[in-house]
C-alpha cells in the first residue's frame, strides 16, 4: 500500500508557504502526510472561519495552476542556518542541506520527495480544520485527474 506521497509533500510545502503569507505564522510544526489524505498542525490563536478556509484552498490552487518549477539546490548548513529554520530538520541531516524551490513561490530546507512541477499535484481540498489548545489542524486531499 502506498502511503508517501510526493504531490501530497509538494502540495504540504504550498499550504505552508500560504499559511505563512495569510496569517505571519510559522510552517506547520507537525504534519502527517499519506497518499489520500494529510495534515498539517500550526500554532494558531483561534480557528479558521470557512471564508479564510475558502481563501486557502483558492490560494494553494492558483499556486498549483501556475505549472511552477519545483527544483532542488544544495547549500552549506551555515548558509541555510543564515535564511531559513531546521528546526523540522532530523538531526543527522548533514552538514550539507537541500532547499527546495517551488517556483517563487517557496522554498525550504527538506528531504523529502517532491514532484518536478506543480502541474503534477492536483487540486488541494481542504475536508476540515480544528483547533484546540493554540493548535490549528488542517485536514487535506488532493483530488487528481
Amino acid at each position: 500500500m502506498k502511503t508517501y506521497d510526493p504531490s501530497m509533500h509538494t502540495a504540504e510545502h504550498i499550504l505552508n508557504q500560504t499559511m505563512v503569507r495569510m496569517f505571519q505564522c510559522n510552517r506547520s510544526f507537525s504534519n502527517h502526510l499519506e497518499h489520500k489524505k494529510s495534515k498539517c498542525d500550526y500554532i494558531f490563536s483561534r480557528p479558521l472561519t470557512s471564508e479564510e478556509e475558502c481563501l486557502i484552498r483558492e490560494k494553494v490552487n492558483s499556486i498549483i495552476a501556475r505549472q511552477l518549477p519545483v527544483t532542488k539546490e544544495m547549500i552549506s548548513r551555515e548558509e541555510a542556518v543564515q535564511g531559513y529554520n531546521l528546526t523540522n530538520l532530523p538531526a543527522d541531516a548533514g552538514n550539507s542541506l537541500q532547499i527546495v524551490k517551488i517556483g517563487d513561490y517557496d522554498a525550504c530546507p527538506c528531504i523529502g520527495e517532491h514532484v518536478e512541477n506543480t502541474s503534477e499535484i492536483g487540486l488541494f481540498v481542504i475536508i476540515s480544520s480544528s483547533f484546540e489548545n493554540n493548535v490549528l489542524r488542517i485536514r487535506f486531499k488532493l483530488n487528481r485527474p
